[in-house]
């Protein structure tokens, strides 16, 4: 790695935890410590809901699941009858069944997985009232599924969560009110905002509102097709440090607002400490290996001083392609600034395993929390049964209800990517444009994207049949839905149990060795799981490269 590598890459880290900080202390309070608003009063009164009302894990998670399958018929609605409806300056024709279905899921479930091509399919209309509108609420219900475990852990002898229609309502506005500046700064950079079709002899329209929300929501479905790689999307360098920032600045903020609400920051600090542990080496190992380069090309006298240009933008270079590569898989975002399947087959195998791994190292707004938690308990439960101490969490006993319940929701995302990559394997579903070791990756990043609601792509696979319209719109629902219901249980069965004093045989879970303890937890799972596939597919594609230079 060169000394603008490390510098870099050290600089835009240092201004992500500079910036998160402050952002995690003025989430708590707004999110957690603030009684409603008359503001939202009266739009819940509009409702018909009280803001008041509490609901146990049952009712809290049929809410979710209601607010999001209609929203997601909502989406299927407009895109179908998108020919039909005003704003369409471009006059698109309604948007195929499996695509809309695919589309549909895709949003509401914070995946942005994209089987079309923004400026050709959608209109002005659809990118607004239907996609970034979701952008919104499906960050939101993250945030308020989070906020409902962070009750279950700080409350005792009560089957209360809060209420969902009141923290997906201060949540959407919460993300409003952070999107709007980054939306100005975007424009300032250079990103276009208008209602016309056709600017300067390019398609375009509202992409800087949509953009700011695809970057803070983790949710990553550009408004073009070349996504954050399109010139009119991302026209420069601020603009891309704005944007790629803007990936983890809310999950990472999270974390020190978890800190502050169990009321003990050390805990926050351990779960960022964790997450840091698992994404340095991948963008460390990433850099490394674009900038090492193919030793093919370097054979045939591709000047390799700036790196494995293939696949980027020179404007941002190798180093800032990596960068954003790792976070937007670290996170579930999957906006991307680079082609990803032209990448060396090292740097393509960090973004792969951070999807697989699931949504923990950073991950989604509120699901990236909720998601690494699952595998804090399942550490707490392990150490504690090795050293004979008793399993607890914040004063919170964790039984064999909890563990269940956290396998199902580690496991099942994993199986979906797995089972689904199985099939299309079998069937030979979809155009592969490189068979062998790079083919079977393309097809095992597509489906560890959809399980783990990330969004990005290898694009050398064709996706757009009903085969993978289908399959990855089921697997992308399961990522998101299967792990919310776990997570949900897990705070209802807290919730009701009363606290116990922190005594002699409490494990400490703010410390080193715990931050240790998680993240073998999290590497020993992911090796368990993915080592096979990974070993057909990317693995296997860097000894070949290697070995052939040899």
């Amino acid at each position: 790695m060169t000394a603008h590598a490390w510098l870099e890459f050290g600089a835009w880290l240092a201004l992500l935890l500079a910036v998160a900080w402050p952002l995690g202390e003025l989430l708590a309070r707004v999110l957690g410590e603030s009684a409603p608003t008359r503001f939202e009063r009266g739009l819940l009164r509009v409702a018909g809901v009280d803001a008041n009302a509490p609901m146990d894990w049952a009712t809290y998670a049929k809410a979710v699941l209601v607010f999001n399958v209609l929203g997601a018929l909502v989406v299927f609605a407009l895109q179908r009858l998108q020919a039909s409806l005003w704003l369409n300056p471009a006059g698109l024709p309604a948007v195929p069944t499996d695509v809309a279905f695919n589309t549909a899921v895709s949003f509401a479930t914070n995946t942005n997985w994209q089987a079309y091509g923004g400026e050709s399919t959608m209109s002005h209309l659809v990118q607004m009232a239907a996609l970034t509108t979701q952008n919104f609420v499906s960050a939101a219900t993250g945030i308020a599924v989070f906020l409902a475990l962070v009750r279950g852990l700080t409350r005792a002898q009560t089957d209360s969560l809060g209420n969902f229609w009141f923290d997906l309502t201060r949540s959407t506005l919460v993300l409003f009110a952070i999107a709007v500046p980054v939306t100005l700064l975007l424009m300032a950079t250079g990103v276009p905002q208008t209602l016309l079709g056709v600017s300067d002899g390019a398609s375009t329209g509202p992409v800087a509102s949509q953009v700011a929300i695809k970057q803070l929501g983790t949710n990553g479905g550009g408004f073009f097709n070349v996504n954050s790689a399109h010139p009119l999307e991302n026209p420069s360098p601020a603009s891309n440090l704005l944007e790629s920032l803007s990936i983890l600045i809310i999950p990472a903020a999270l974390c020190f607002t978890f800190g502050r609400l169990v009321k003990d920051r050390r805990q926050g600090l351990a779960l960022i400490a964790a997450m840091l542990v698992i994404f340095i080496p991948f963008t460390l190992v990433g850099l490394w290996s674009e900038q090492a380069g193919v030793p093919q090309l370097s054979a045939l006298g591709v000047d390799a001083s700036a790196g494995h240009l293939e696949g980027k933008e020179v404007r941002f270079g190798t180093v800032s392609s990596v960068i954003w590569s790792t976070a937007t898989t670290a996170a579930s975002n999957g906006s991307v600034n680079a082609m990803h399947d032209s990448f060396t087959p090292l740097a393509g195998l960090g973004p792969m395993v951070l999807m697989q791994l699931g949504e923990i190292v950073f991950g989604g707004v509120g699901s990236g929390l909720y998601g690494m938690l699952l595998y804090v308990l399942v550490a707490v439960f392990i150490s504690g049964l090795m050293v004979g101490r008793t399993p607890e969490y914040l004063g919170k006993k964790i039984e064999g209800r909890e563990i269940k319940m956290a396998a199902l929701g580690i496991l099942l995302p994993s199986a979906a990517v797995l089972v689904g990559a199985a099939v299309a394997t079998v069937v030979g579903a979809g155009a592969i444009a490189n068979p062998g070791a790079h083919g079977f990756s393309e097809i095992l990043y597509a489906f560890s994207s959809g399980s783990n609601n990330n969004g990005s792509a290898f694009g050398g696979l064709t996706v757009n049949g009903t085969f993978y319209a289908v399959a990855i719109g089921l697997c992308m629902w399961v990522g998101r839905f299967f792990v919310i219901i776990p997570v949900l249980a897990i705070a209802g069965s807290l919730a009701s149990r009363k606290k116990v004093a922190i005594s002699a045989g409490t494990l400490p879970t703010h410390t080193p060795l715990f931050v240790a303890l998680v993240v073998a937890t999290i590497v020993l799972v992911g090796a368990l799981t993915f080592i096979p596939s990974l070993a057909l597919g990317p693995i296997v594609e860097h000894l070949q490269m290697i070995g052939a230079s040899s």
